[in-house]
């Protein structure tokens, strides 16, 4: 009979996840896991098969409790005109202006995917459907703001407006003026699609 687990997946799983955002997957070592989580590497490993299985966990508390949550206004039934500006303000101010430790780092996917683990077809699956996702919301929130423009220049648009934050969210740890530049285009860009 196997032992009870006395700690709570999902605080384990959120103190790694801030972790991996903060150090990234390669530069995270086993101890590091260990101090945030305050387990020791047998229940680590236990209860994650492995790191990688505890990355793996931990980017999808990232998309479920990250990322998801703040797209969910573009993502609703009906999507308000302002939701867009909406999404793009909070995310400039969420990052640039009254940056968390981990905004600031910007995207643990992103990150992610440009590192080692970049290569592992697993995590670009992950990749691919997370920019599925964003295009997918941010063309919700163009349609809602701009409901006359044609296909082809909302698609645009929404192309244009996923690259600017991308972009925003791979910068601005090494750039957080560029970040914001990304970020005031795109809202330029939707203020004014002309």
């Amino acid at each position: 009979m196997g032992r009870t687990r006395t700690f709570d997946t999902g605080q384990v799983i959120e103190a790694a996840r801030g972790v991996f955002w903060d150090l990234g997957f390669a530069e995270t070592s086993v101890p590091d896991l260990e101090r945030a989580t305050g387990l020791n590497r047998s229940s680590l490993y236990q209860a994650f098969g492995s790191k990688r299985g505890l990355f793996d966990a931990a980017v999808t508390s990232y998309l479920d409790d990250v990322f998801r949550p703040r797209l969910a206004p573009l993502r609703a039934a009906a999507v308000s005109a302002g939701a867009l500006e909406d999404y793009l303000t909070g995310l400039r101010e969420a990052m640039i202006e009254k940056p968390s430790a981990r905004a600031a780092n910007g995207c643990l996917l992103l990150a992610a995917a440009g590192g080692p683990l970049g290569q592992d077809a697993a995590l670009q699956a992950i990749v691919v459907q997370y920019y599925a996702e964003l295009r997918a919301a941010v063309g919700a929130g163009v349609a809602a703001r701009h409901p006359r423009l044609s296909a082809a220049r909302a698609a645009a648009l929404t192309t244009s407006c996923t690259s600017f934050v991308l972009s925003a969210m791979a910068l601005v740890r090494a750039d957080p003026a560029a970040a914001a530049d990304m970020l005031d285009a795109a809202l330029a860009a939707v203020r004014d699609p002309r």
